[in-house]
């Protein structure tokens, strides 16, 4: 559902986030300090690197990687295509150009056939010989995923590396991963590493908002507060329909109350009053809070490019 705005009493809809006091929360667990470390030490060995982003979040690379890794040809590749605004990926392919980056790929690994997915391997390999690529990014973007995805594609094979819908599931170096026998080539799954600082709250929530960072770190309600804010922004209403809201609103209270009721999602509290406790039914909003975010990153908000 795509409105213009103005419509259905969009106007007055907040022009900025107020982040207030807010901090992104520091996550850095010892896995990452120790995976970062030991990329470092597997870039002598590795012919080239495999930058994986999620496609609604283009441009918040971790800078880590360009200070740590930057001495090996790189591919970027755009993941999770199936939930990024396609319309846009002209402008994103021009705006990280004026960054210097030109080797781009845009893919949904977890599609059962991914024609791009194919054409990895000619884009990374230039003659006969045995290759080691690494494969990096920030957590919960799919590297495990495009292995996987790469097995299935050039050697008609299984998963080999584990893949989930947390952030933090690899956790440290695997053994090398055949992905493909002409040529010979293994891929390096790594952990997730964030910036030990994330000193751009915006850039935080967008992690956050995409499941890079771990939700009660941030907080359940001010990632659905961020996200109301983002779906308004980018004139995307599917959240409207979806949980049978009279118009567009810029109010997460009202929202979660909404979907609260809707959902059957409460809870039971005890009151104190003058002829004793009585115990009442209260939305939960923490619950509706956690089926918004989830609705988002399955999709089924909408197709979205944050970074635009």
């Amino acid at each position: 559902m795509r409105l213009r705005a103005g419509q259905l009493g969009t106007a007055g809809f907040r022009s900025a986030f107020d982040f207030g006091q807010r901090e992104t929360a520091r996550w850095f667990p010892g896995h990452m300090a120790k995976g970062l470390k030991q990329m470092r030490a597997r870039l002598r060995s590795t012919d080239c690197i495999i930058e994986i982003h999620d496609a609604r979040i283009s441009f918040e690379r971790n800078p880590l990687f360009q200070e740590s890794l930057d001495i090996r040809p790189r591919l970027l590749v755009l993941n999770k295509m199936d939930l990024a605004d396609t319309s846009k990926k002209l402008s994103v392919l021009k705006q990280l150009e004026r960054e210097g980056v030109k080797n781009v790929l845009f893919t949904d690994c977890l599609k059962q056939r991914d024609d791009s997915v194919k054409k990895i391997v000619p884009l990374v390999t230039n003659c006969n010989r045995s290759y080691c690529l690494m494969v990096i990014g920030v957590p919960n973007v799919g590297k495990s995923s495009l292995i996987n995805a790469l097995r299935r594609t050039n050697l008609k094979k299984g998963k080999a590396s584990r893949v989930g819908g947390e952030p933090g599931i690899t956790k440290a170096i695997l053994t090398k991963i055949q992905v493909c026998e002409r040529p010979i080539i293994h891929l390096l799954d790594t952990p997730g590493v964030l910036p030990p600082n994330i000193e751009n709250i915006e850039t935080g929530m967008k992690l956050a908002l995409c499941g890079t960072i771990l939700d009660h770190l941030v907080g359940e309600d001010v990632i659905a507060d961020y996200l109301l804010f983002s779906l308004n922004r980018l004139q995307q209403f599917g959240y409207v329909e979806r949980y049978d809201l009279e118009a567009p609103c810029d109010d997460i209270q009202h929202v979660l109350k909404h979907i609260a009721v809707k959902l059957g999602k409460t809870q039971r509290v005890k009151a104190i009053t003058g002829v004793g406790d009585i115990t009442m039914k209260v939305p939960n909003y923490t619950a509706a809070a956690y089926d918004f975010i989830r609705a988002f990153r399955k999709g089924e908000l909408g197709k979205v490019m944050l970074d635009l």
